[in-house]
């Protein structure tokens, strides 16, 4: 695995006082330099002023993207004992899907492997047999947020916070199981969003390769983005809710999900369920 994969899950271990990312120390200090600077050196306020503007670009660029580990701790990829073990983890997103999810259950199964899916817990409240069939059948769900926001990575510690703990009291009270991971919404936040996670003992992960399955129909399109490079500790992401639909109008994910399944069993490779591969 290359230098993009990180295994950094301090959140879902920590306890204590939440951890300063080095990224929002640094911001920290340029402020304040910014600040001094501004006030008592002579024609300074120009550069601070652009100092901080500059700072809160990168933090922001941060923050739109996914994978970055600069605003704290995010799993982009499984440890390295689950590459000696040959598994990979399937992740799927912004379920469950009546017309869909059903039948992803019936293909994990038929190639006797598993997947974790990141609810959105207003529709696992709307579909709680269906929620409760997925565990059942020896899959893992997470916290993908209570209503999934357009504007969630604009909110702040409160909003952070009502959405994410909502939606934890609702999977654990329907499934009986606590969630240990986080997905954020398109992977968007800022760095009110840490701190939260840390205070409810959740691990941002994210992903190592995805197929843009909600806006791609093709499903060999979708299929070469999740395969290109594909090896042991890969996350893959894909979506029952709000899947793309191929030119015939099938949900994508039902023709590249049997593809695949078929290429992890061609190359030797496992998926399990995210509180399994994340084991050391």
């Amino acid at each position: 695995m290359g230098k993009s994969c990180s295994m950094s899950s301090a959140s879902a271990t920590a306890s204590g006082p939440w951890p300063l990312p080095p990224a929002i120390r640094a911001s920290a200090l340029v402020h304040i330099a910014a600040l001094g600077a501004g006030a008592l050196v002579p024609g300074a306020v120009p550069w601070a002023i652009g100092a901080v503007v500059l700072n809160h670009a990168l933090i922001t660029g941060a923050g739109l993207t996914p994978r970055s580990s600069l605003l704290g701790p995010n799993v982009t990829c499984l440890p390295e004992a689950a590459g000696a073990r040959r598994e990979v983890a399937i992740t799927i997103d912004d379920g469950p899907e009546p017309e869909v999810t059903p039948r992803v259950l019936d293909l994990l199964d038929a190639y006797g492997q598993r997947a974790t899916f990141f609810c959105i817990a207003e529709r696992v409240l709307a579909h709680p047999a269906l929620a409760r069939e997925m565990v059942a059948r020896g899959h893992s769900i997470q916290n993908h947020t209570a209503r999934h926001r357009h504007n969630f990575s604009f909110l702040g510690p409160r909003g952070f916070a009502n959405e994410i703990a909502r939606a934890q009291d609702i999977l654990a009270e329907t499934i009986g199981q606590r969630p240990t991971c986080f997905r954020a919404p398109a992977g968007l936040r800022n760095p009110f969003l840490e701190p939260v996670l840390h205070r409810l003992g959740l691990s941002l992960v994210s992903w190592t390769r995805r197929g843009f399955d909600t806006r791609e129909g093709n499903p060999a399109k979708v299929m070469a983005r999740l395969t290109r490079n594909l090896q042991a500790r890969d996350i893959l992401l894909l979506h029952d809710g709000n899947a793309a639909r191929t030119p015939e109008g099938n949900p994508v994910l039902l023709e590249v999900l049997p593809l695949l399944l078929e290429r992890l069993r061609a190359d030797g490779l496992s998926a399990v369920t995210l509180p399994e591969g994340l084991k050391p």
